[in-house]
């Protein structure tokens, strides 16, 4: 394929290394079509990282030469690729601690911790956030998030990473082949729901009234279909879709999120700092690892 063109607010970059997330996979499958329609044949991929080969005319902040991670936008995606055209106010420097490969696996995690906890929970100091299944790589970004943030964390997770996510910030932290949270836990202020929907009731029984129940998987709702600005069709649809889960939350006075995150390079800037103040490092397959 031809090196893409770039506009005048766009950089070329030279991909070093580019993450496989679920999203890839439901792309595949077409189960977030109503979401974000793309025209097949599609170069997929979301989160990168490489070095940037040319600036558009209107780039200013960023260098031939500079080392950059993003979390592609929604309508121009394409990590899978030897080189891709980004608009740059998708992208940051990237984190000096991590390798190409390590920071590849950060951006889509880091904006989703990041946009779930000040925008969609609006979360404030002194609240309680607890993350079930907590230990992967959205944990990992997500509890230094929200300590610098001044909120007490609780994961849940395996056993394997419990001393260094307390490291990272978490207060609490249970092992779920041997602690049940619903018997352990009541009135949270947050939960962010990395499981889905088999746990939806039990998530929702340990929230306060009045709480926030924001999930990565459990699927779409009316508040999703609204706060993006969808077609009135599709705003219908995202309703009629998310109505059970709106109804069993509000008969617990709970509220119900989903999020799909979004791309935003001056989230991503403040993401680069938490990785490097705290040498966050995400966990790569073995056979990737540099």
């Amino acid at each position: 394929m031809a090196i893409p063109e770039i506009d005048d607010n766009e950089v070329l970059v030279k991909v070093k290394a580019a993450a496989v997330n679920p999203l890839e996979m439901l792309m595949i499958t077409g189960s977030v079509k109503l979401v974000q329609d793309y025209e097949f044949p599609l170069t997929i991929g979301n989160e990168l990282t490489g070095v940037i080969e040319k600036v558009g005319e209107n780039v200013t902040e960023f260098e031939v030469g500079d080392d950059i991670y993003t979390r592609l936008p929604l309508e121009k995606i394409g990590a899978f690729a030897e080189y891709a055209a980004i608009d740059a106010t998708a992208i940051a420097p990237m984190p000096r601690n991590l390798s190409y490969v390590e920071a590849a696996a950060a951006p889509l995690a880091g904006l989703t911790a990041y946009q779930g906890l000040y925008e969609e929970l609006e979360a404030q100091s002194g609240e309680t956030v607890f993350i079930p299944g907590g230990s992967g790589s959205f944990g990992q970004m997500a509890v230094p998030i929200a300590r610098a943030m001044g909120l007490h964390v609780i994961v849940s997770g395996n056993r394997e990473v419990r001393e260094r996510t307390l490291e990272m910030g978490a207060s609490q932290y249970l092992d779920y082949n041997s602690e049940d949270y619903v018997d352990l836990l009541s009135n949270v202020d947050y939960v962010i729901d990395t499981l889905g929907p088999k746990e939806f009731d039990r998530e929702l029984g340990i929230i306060k009234p009045g709480g926030r129940l924001l999930s990565l998987r459990t699927g779409p709702n009316k508040h999703f279909g609204k706060g993006r600005s969808f077609p009135r069709w599709k705003q219908i649809l995202f309703a009629l879709a998310g109505a059970k889960y709106d109804r069993r939350a509000k008969k617990q006075n709970v509220e119900y999120r989903f999020i799909f995150v979004r791309s935003d390079g001056a989230q991503l800037k403040e993401i680069t700092k938490i990785i490097e103040e705290n040498n966050i490092v995400p966990a790569i397959h073995p056979k990737f690892s540099p």
